[in-house]
């Protein structure tokens, strides 16, 4: 089967009447978990922005306080599914701020494991958070930039205090 283009696939869209639009709109949230959740965005959350960055944040803030030290290799697991997770929630926003701000929550959640174990796997997810960070925060506008540079420096520093 062929995979039309998205230039195809608005053309299509466009000629259908409304009726239909929501029938297929329907088919994909029936279809996959993951095209509910961004059509759940885009419909109810993308008009508030902040509250959309709050309620991942207390997502992550929830996964975190479930995340046990007992097995290491469950614990770089579960920090991996939270990183996964964070990440799709972002890409639903496509907002370079809601990367940055969010992204900056998650390391600040990965703070007390860097500094409890002693751990190159948990330190090189850390660092690669903080590069995602920086890369993502040299692409906003430079009064957001300001408003974030700190948390990133702060951040940073507490990973060099514990190399």
């Amino acid at each position: 089967m062929k995979v039309a283009s998205s230039n195809e696939i608005k053309k299509a869209l466009q000629s259908l009447d409304s009726k239909e639009v929501v029938n297929i709109c329907m088919t994909l949230a029936k279809y996959k978990k993951d095209n509910k959740e961004l059509l759940s965005f885009l419909l109810f959350e993308s008009d508030d922005i902040h509250q959309y960055m709050e309620e991942v944040k207390g997502m992550i803030d929830d996964y975190f306080d479930y995340v046990e030290i007992r097995g290491f290799k469950d614990l770089i697991k579960k920090i991996r599914k939270i990183i996964r997770l964070s990440n799709k929630y972002i890409k639903y926003s496509s907002s370079k701020r809601v990367e940055v701000d969010v992204s900056i929550h998650l390391c600040r959640k990965l703070v007390p494991f860097v500094k409890k174990l002693d751990s190159v796997t948990i330190k090189n997810i850390y660092i690669k958070q903080l590069d995602k960070i920086e890369k993502s925060l040299s692409k906003l506008e430079e009064d957001l930039q300001f408003d974030y540079i700190n948390d990133l420096e702060n951040l940073k520093r507490i990973n060099n205090d514990h190399n």
